[in-house]
């Protein structure tokens, strides 16, 4: 047998199976989907009758009522008392009711009496005939359930004709497949043979034009010469998916930024670190690096490697971050045919920073500690000159000398405490804490410091925000700071105001003074360890340097916001957000 008979017998074979499946199918679910739709329309009707003679104290002539129904609807309607009698049936005469047998054994008013309604297809006892029925329960009513019948005959009927037509239509596909598979085995037959030649070719690297040489197997042909074909190529472009799909990852998972150009200066790769740093424009890809980058650092740079001139990493500023630093360094391409040259910046601008702090900070505690120390030093060699001093200035001695001592010990008590700040070492045990209880507290606690200069504080809590959730010694720590630094920089007579309130979920206190107030360009930096502004902010008031810090630490402890702003009218507002 040819291939193109077995070509013809198989696509014939198979269309004249698809054909006779699908209309057997399409009858099925015909069948299945009118009777679906009967079932449906049945319990629709049956809802609509029972909610008519719902909350219906008498039903004075059942029988002609479900006659009545019976006649609209089209269909058989049934009304049955509590006890399973037939009190009402369209189909049934007035003299024939009292033989009528009891229906609480009927599927569908067992199913009704139960969930409220019910369905059931099955032949009747009265016709014989298979028919669906639908019971809906009544409310508060004489007529317990009413059911609504229609026999199935008409469904057969509406099948049988759909049938009839798909059996017409059934022998005309199958003549008018027998052609098409006919005319389909000629051309696959001859398609496939040139497929088979061609792929050969290409897969030994010749493109030239086809041969159209035939074999004596076609379809071992084709499925030797394809398979060697999809191998070979499936297996390069796998290859060439993957190095694209980790080149893809690494570069996105990179935080440094990496941009590659070829001979031609033009974009030819960028990852999103490199587009955020130098501001690159989404079409980037395919341009000249000058007409898409602003910093001449950079394109000096790329200009230097394209050109063959060696290039060692720097540090760099870029136009769109002045306050930033970068690192950048710039490889020249050797093993690609386009050449080009790749070029990778690091942003060290964090690294800068914590290394300002540390440099600030090692000096802000040497100092911190050398003051109060060079004083202890200098009243205890007063303490042991000879002769003595009098009682008086020894006293005087030692009361300077212990409150130096009470300070390094402040100072080393905040140090140690940012610490274990800083490891992660303080618990946090929330609870609902009444805010007015905590402030009394800190006011308590702070009432010598109140008096000496005549300040109160004042509060304005709302009703919603009495409680909030968070560790109440903490809190307590974040008040006395702030209320601290208040009554510090406050001036004599003056009001402090703390206030609280809710809004989305969250609760913001705010502590205001009426002091100096913090200039605009130190208020992103006073949280900052040991941070100074200017004099007649940063006079010695007895502090460590360390409050404020401290207060930042435990409000992101409770992973809460804590931000510092100028007051209208003179002074300063610290406000924080728990959630």
């Amino acid at each position: 047998m040819t291939f193109r008979t077995r070509i013809f017998l198989a696509a014939f074979i198979t269309t004249a199976l698809s054909l006779t499946v699908s209309t057997v199918l399409v009858s099925s679910e015909l069948r299945r989907g009118f009777r679906a739709d009967i079932e449906h329309t049945l319990m629709q009707h049956a809802r609509l009758a029972a909610e008519l003679l719902s909350d219906r104290t008498t039903v004075t002539d059942p029988e002609s009522e479900a006659q009545q129904l019976g006649q609209h609807i089209d269909a058989r309607v049934t009304f049955i008392d509590a006890t399973g009698q037939v009190l009402g049936d369209s189909d049934v005469t007035r003299d024939r009711l009292p033989g009528v047998e009891n229906h609480n054994a009927r599927p569908e008013v067992i199913d009704a009496r139960a969930g409220g309604s019910g369905t059931a297809t099955r032949p009747s006892n009265t016709t014989g005939v298979e028919t669906t029925y639908a019971a809906v329960a009544v409310r508060n009513s004489p007529v317990s359930i009413v059911r609504v019948a229609l026999p199935l005959t008409v469904v057969d009927e509406r099948v049988r004709g759909i049938q009839q037509l798909a059996a017409v239509g059934l022998g005309m596909a199958l003549v008018i497949a027998a052609g098409l598979a006919w005319g389909i085995s000629i051309l696959l037959s001859g398609r496939l043979r040139r497929i088979a030649d061609t792929a050969g070719r290409y897969a030994r690297g010749d493109v030239s034009r086809p041969s159209f040489e035939y074999g004596q197997d076609e379809i071992g042909t084709v499925a030797r010469v394809l398979d060697t074909s999809v191998r070979e190529l499936g297996k390069r472009l796998e290859e060439m998916t993957s190095e694209r799909a980790q080149l893809a990852g690494i570069l996105t998972g990179m935080f440094e930024g990496v941009v590659l150009v070829d001979q031609d200066r033009r974009l030819v790769l960028t990852n999103d670190a490199a587009r955020q740093m130098l501001q690159l424009p989404a079409d980037a890809i395919g341009r000249a690096y000058k007409d898409v980058m602003v910093d001449p650092d950079v394109m000096s740079m790329l200009s230097s490697a394209l050109t063959g001139q060696p290039t060692a990493p720097r540090e760099i500023r870029l136009e769109h971050s002045p306050n930033g630093a970068f690192i950048a360094n710039v490889v020249r391409v050797e093993h690609t045919p386009s050449g080009g040259a790749v070029l990778v910046l690091h942003d060290i601008t964090e690294l800068r920073k914590l290394d300002r702090i540390r440099r600030d900070f090692v000096a802000n505690v040497s100092h911190e500690l050398r003051t109060p120390l060079t004083a202890v030093r200098g009243y205890v060699e007063a303490l042991m000159e000879a002769p003595p001093p009098d009682d008086a200035d020894r006293r005087r001695f030692l009361e300077i000398i212990a409150r130096h001592t009470l300070r390094m010990e402040r100072l080393v008590r905040d140090l140690l405490r940012l610490a274990r700040l800083d490891a992660g070492q303080e618990l946090l045990e929330r609870t609902p804490v009444p805010i007015e209880h905590v402030l009394s507290d800190v006011e308590t606690e702070m009432s010598d410091a109140l008096d000496h200069k005549r300040q109160r504080i004042v509060h304005a809590i709302t009703d919603d925000a009495e409680v909030v959730n968070a560790d109440p010694a903490k809190l307590h720590d974040v008040l006395r700071n702030l209320i601290e630094n208040a009554i510090n920089y406050g001036p004599e007579d003056s009001e402090i105001e703390v206030c609280a309130s809710r809004a989305n979920g969250a609760t913001t206190i705010t502590v205001a003074d009426r002091g100096p107030g913090i200039p605009t360009s130190d208020l992103p930096r006073v949280f900052e360890r040991f941070y100074r502004v200017d004099r007649s902010r940063t006079r010695d008031p007895g502090g460590t340097g360390l409050g404020l810090a401290i207060v930042r630490h435990l409000v992101e402890l409770h992973d809460g916001t804590v931000s510092a702003a100028r007051r209208d009218g003179g002074g300063t507002i610290v406000t924080i957000t728990l959630r």
